[in-house]
């Protein structure tokens, strides 16, 4: 057909276009309903200039229109100037001389992040192997089986627990089957299905309190409150979690530690402690969870092995990729004693809601292809480098302040002087530059008697770029108070 100046409506040899969602009255004429709700779509904004229309017979047979009334309500608004319409290329929304009334501004929902950011916690994000994992996905997709796009089970994908088997047996001295591996999409969630939900898997009201380290995330702490656990502090010196504490609670029967790494003041559990807290829970008929939140990241000497090689019936192991690869990923693993794992199928539930089944594949993929190892000797490289250029620079400009925590992981934590770390974190606010206080890690019920309180910050040496790494450490000496 063609409208009153002559331009022909035909259709594209091959349909094309957008699905159009218009609200059309019950009652009154269809084609004035119909250029009626067009016109206020392409007033209010919501058909932006150039979207493409679906074809007339499309409309119409969505809409439960006759053909020619959608035919003859685009050809008048093509006339009236809203619509455009090309022969072979269908109809679009025209250019238009009166513009979508702007709205008003919205006042920025984050604030200006800081000039220089040294907060732990964070791995290199522009170091993630986009190239490797790209090929790593192609290769998993078209690998993968029809199921695999189905409901997801809560277990995990079989590759991926597969594969996690023979790597944490081979990196981590892990001793586990892909049966007791269950998938999560993280630390934070494995806590919450051991602890809290409707079907917690140590229900706090059965095991009592839980033993945590003296320093650990204020995060965590709040996420085991709020599941009603008890937490009970246990003192730590420079050889670990002071583990013989334990058996002055006999309440206790699990206890959450850092073996290989203590987060956040550094150092492993020394080899006497491993043993003694396997014994303890022997003896206790209890449990030991172990985060092994950054335990590839050793720089010094080979890693410490995981606790759960002592003995797999006593040790829930915990890790994830947050940091090897990324937080984005959302994925993690359980490595179950035989009894529990059951229990935590039931606290999931019938489905997988947490951890994609897509990037489950993937990560199968590239760690059975060689890719994670690669990554994480390399992104080891990286952070020993920037470790070691912390080291240099305070030694160069602060000569006087303490680092410790720095054999592994992606932190160091720097010793101040006592009553110096409440203005030191002011002077580095003032700076832009955003660090960690040591206080702000510390459990509030453990006591000064128990374990000294120490002035400190927690440096984060994984975040910043190449190029802003300098500024940041030069502004991070500028803020240490001087010799006593």
């Amino acid at each position: 057909m063609t409208d009153t100046r002559g331009t022909h409506l035909s259709e594209p040899a091959h349909p094309t276009g957008s699905d159009l969602h218009l609200d059309l009255p019950a009652t009154g004429g269809r084609r004035a309903a119909l250029m009626t709700a067009l016109r206020e779509a392409i007033r209010s904004g919501r058909l932006a200039p150039g979207t493409r229309l679906p074809p007339y017979r499309t409309l119409a047979a969505d809409l439960g229109l006759a053909r020619n009334t959608a035919a003859e309500a685009y050809a008048e608004l093509v006339a009236e100037g809203w619509l455009t319409a090309r022969q072979g290329s269908g109809t679009a929304v025209a250019e238009r001389a009166e513009p979508v009334p702007a709205t008003r501004a919205r006042r920025p929902s984050r604030r200006p992040g800081p000039r220089h950011d040294l907060r732990q916690g964070q791995p290199d994000a522009a170091s993630f192997p986009r190239t490797a994992w790209l090929a790593a996905a192609r290769r998993a997709l078209t690998a993968a089986p029809n199921e695999a796009f189905g409901p997801g089970d809560p277990h995990g994908r079989r590759e991926l627990r597969t594969v996690l088997a023979d790597y944490l047996a081979r990196a981590r001295g892990v001793r586990t089957d892909p049966d007791r591996i269950v998938i999560c999409s993280g630390f934070a969630h494995a806590l919450r299905l051991l602890f809290d939900g409707a079907r917690p898997v140590l229900p706090p009201a059965e095991n009592g309190p839980l033993a945590v380290e003296a320093y650990g995330l204020g995060f965590h702490r709040g996420l085991l409150a709020t599941a009603g656990v008890t937490a009970v502090p246990l003192p730590i010196d420079e050889q670990g979690a002071r583990v013989d504490e334990l058996a002055h609670h006999g309440d206790v029967r699990t206890a959450l530690l850092t073996p290989a790494h203590q987060f956040p003041t550094g150092g492993p559990l020394h080899p006497g402690r491993r043993a003694a807290v396997i014994d303890w829970a022997r003896g206790r008929g209890g449990l030991v969870l172990e985060d092994d939140y950054d335990g590839e990241f050793r720089y010094d000497r080979q890693p410490v092995g995981a606790v759960q090689g002592l003995d797999p019936e006593r040790v829930v192991y915990l890790g994830s990729a947050s940091k090897s690869l990324s937080p984005a990923l959302r994925l993690g693993w359980m490595v179950l004693p035989d009894h529990l794992v059951d229990r935590v199928l039931a606290a999931k539930g019938e489905r997988e809601g947490w951890a994609s089944a897509l990037d489950q594949l993937t990560l199968a993929e590239f760690i059975d292809s060689g890719g994670y190892d690669r990554h994480v000797r390399r992104m080891r490289r990286r952070y020993r480098d920037r470790r070691d250029q912390l080291v240099a620079a305070l030694a160069a400009s602060a000569p006087h302040v303490e680092v410790s925590g720095i054999a592994a992981g992606l932190h160091a934590v720097l010793r101040l002087e006592p009553g110096t770390e409440r203005s030191v974190l002011k002077a580095a606010a003032y700076r832009g530059l955003a660090v960690d206080g040591l206080a702000d890690f510390r459990h509030p019920a453990i006591a000064p008697a128990a374990m000294p309180v120490v002035d400190g910050l927690v440096v984060g040496y994984a975040t910043p770029p190449d190029h802003a790494y300098p500024a940041a450490l030069a502004a991070l000496c500028d803020i240490l108070p001087p010799s006593a």
